[in-house]
């Protein structure tokens, strides 16, 4: 097991590292949600006896570090970036969507938690039409609007469904819905710097999220065990894979196309949930989810299209 994960990190780094075809934009998105999805299982183990923000300022660290070794075995000498403004605001954005994420994973079921974020797209499409008016053709559209439609099957709430809803509380989702809402800023944020390195702009999740996160220790630290340690570890090494393919997916393509791809996430995190949490889906859980992957399916079949026009 641990061969075929080494093996799979190599690879992944590889083709993040070679990748330069705007054609792979939506390939490293799917690789981001394998690995984000990772990322919210070792969350949601960890997060059974530490507390959400202590998960944020752990996960910072390791990022942080992984992040400043890269650049510095890359011999970046201008680790600031050209454009530190939106450096700052994208880490300001994704520092803020990760405390309300991890809170979600750490309360919610983990395919929930993923599929009540995974309305991102919904703002970072809204916001990147508006801040620089990107197009949305009429296969992401549709993409869009599948993948939406599979996360209400899924959520089921209740204004919708009455009494045959989740019964997720309120408050739960309303935190879930406003990290969506941040993610989706900072990902329209990431597509006004395409020409950053992207272990820069992940750089500075890092940087904003632990002295965010700081205040919030004092009140709940709890001292972590050594299986504790090795799922924080393992959570920062993940989301280091994770954030740098998503990085330069949201370089290559269009921000329509590129988040709607991280979809797969839901599904990957549904099968997380099953394997480690028995978390059994329902009827309406398997039908909103062969609803999102149809619209993934959408979504590359409309690029594959277009790439062999461009051809």
């Amino acid at each position: 097991m641990w061969d075929y994960l080494r093996s799979t990190c190599l690879a992944t780094l590889m083709a993040v590292r070679s990748g330069r075809d705007r054609s792979a934009g939506v390939a490293y998105m799917v690789i981001g949600a394998f690995w984000f999805s990772v990322m919210s299982l070792l969350v949601k183990l960890a997060g059974q006896r530490i507390p959400s923000m202590e998960i944020v300022f752990f996960r910072g660290v390791v990022t942080l570090l992984l992040s400043w070794l890269t650049l510095r075995r890359r011999g970046v000498a201008n680790v600031w970036g050209q454009q530190p403004r939106l450096l700052l605001l994208r880490g300001t954005l994704g520092a803020a969507a990760l405390a309300c994420f991890l809170f979600s994973l750490t309360h919610l079921p983990l395919g929930e938690a993923t599929l009540i974020h995974y309305t991102n797209p919904v703002f970072a499409i809204l916001i990147a039409g508006l801040w620089y008016r990107e197009p949305v053709g009429k296969g992401e559209l549709a993409a869009l609007v599948a993948s939406l439609a599979g996360v209400v099957m899924v959520t089921r709430p209740a204004f919708i469904f009455g009494g045959a809803g989740s019964g997720i509380p309120g408050s739960w989702i309303a935190i879930a819905l406003m990290g969506a809402a941040f993610s989706g800023a900072a990902y329209a944020t990431i597509r006004r710097m395409p020409y950053e390195r992207p272990e820069i702009v992940v750089l500075y999740l890092p940087l904003m999220s632990i002295p965010m996160s700081l205040p919030f220790l004092a009140r709940g630290w709890v001292t972590p065990n050594l299986g504790d340690a090795t799922l924080l570890v393992g959570t920062g090494l993940a989301t280091q894979l994770a954030q740098t393919a998503i990085t330069r997916g949201l370089q290559l393509e269009r921000t329509s196309r590129a988040t709607t791809a991280g979809y797969l996430q839901i599904v990957f995190a549904g099968v997380w949930g099953v394997l480690f949490f028995g978390e059994r889906p329902g009827l309406w859980t398997l039908a909103g989810a062969a609803v999102i992957v149809a619209g993934t399916l959408v979504l590359l079949l409309s690029r594959r299209e277009a790439v062999q026009v461009e051809e």
